[in-house]
């Protein structure tokens, strides 16, 4: 898929900021998506940050608490592949004292526009805070969906720590005990996750999935991807590939075809039918659910469960 220009975006949104510039005052998201109703309420003076999507807006938030008032510009359920800004986007990204991207490739049409736009601060690249050597790539491009591997979303939570510290250093200590918590619960989540896994039987690790989002999650947690039934969203695969994609299936023996709720699943069902395989078309990767899975914690849960529950 070709992006489109950010400043071509911005040319034709710009007529409508003004308008809107009033009516976001106090709005958590600016394309309506809520976070978890447990986060505290913003303090006065709150900084505004912004974050590509729900599940980095989640993170920081957590982070942040009541010292930040977080906007997601891809709203909840919504595609961030596929995304197209709004007036609302360019008001939060112009007021932002923080911008959170995840970068390797995943937002950087959003980057882009972040750049064309201009915001009150600085980009944290979360990608950028993971371990060296972490990274995966395939065909010489970066996978982009490291949060799913939850020790590297604790270093995205420490890279958000970070920032918000160099913003507001009278608030260094707060943020840091707000991180030190958040980065706790976040290790009994990784071992949690690691002893739902562990029960899965040794024969039936072997997964499709949608597209390319779980390469991280199935190395950290011992599942193998044996392929994918797009290579791209929103881009039908051709009977060639299909035909390919059956023939991996059949010889491998892989038990389950994972996508996410905010795709449709007909071409999934289609497979699986036809490969005698379980479907579970209602995880999450880049955007939060409703409750339970309405926060990072919530959406690895859920997602865990229906994954053991399907490979059992």
């Amino acid at each position: 898929m070709t992006p489109r220009s950010p400043r071509g975006i911005v040319v034709r949104l710009a007529a409508g900021v003004a308008a809107l510039s009033f009516a976001l005052v106090g709005c958590v998201a600016a394309d309506g998506s809520a976070l978890a109703p447990d986060l505290p309420s913003p303090e006065p003076g709150a900084i505004r940050v912004v974050a590509t999507t729900t599940v980095l807006a989640d993170l920081v938030a957590r982070v942040g608490g009541s010292l930040i008032r977080v906007t997601s510009l891809v709203p909840k359920g919504g595609e961030i592949h596929t995304f197209d800004p709004r007036p609302a986007t360019l008001v939060a990204i112009s007021e932002a004292s923080l911008v959170v991207v995840n970068g390797l490739g995943l937002d950087d049409p959003l980057t882009d526009l972040v750049g064309t736009v201009g915001s009150k601060g600085p980009v944290l690249r979360l990608g950028d805070a993971l371990p060296p050597g972490s990274i995966l790539v395939e065909e010489g491009l970066a996978n982009p969906h490291a949060w799913l591997n939850v020790a590297h979303a604790r270093s995205y939570v420490a890279a958000i720590a970070t920032a918000l510290e160099a913003i507001l250093p009278a608030k260094a200590s707060q943020i840091a005990t707000q991180a030190a918590a958040f980065d706790a619960r976040l290790a009994e989540l990784d071992a949690w996750t690691r002893t739902q896994l562990a029960a899965v039987p040794q024969a039936n690790r072997k997964v499709i999935v949608l597209h390319d989002a779980f390469p991280y999650f199935a190395e950290a947690y011992g599942l193998e991807v044996i392929g994918s039934v797009i290579s791209t969203p929103g881009q039908d695969p051709s009977a060639g590939e299909i035909a390919d994609l059956l023939a991996a299936i059949k010889s491998s023996g892989a038990r389950a075809i994972f996508s996410e709720a905010q795709f449709s699943d007909k071409l999934a069902h289609a497979i699986a039918d036809e490969a005698r395989m379980v479907v579970e078309s209602n995880l999450y990767d880049d955007t939060l659910g409703d409750a339970p899975a309405d926060s990072y914690e919530g959406l690895i849960r859920w997602d865990v469960d229906r994954i053991v529950a399907a490979l059992r």
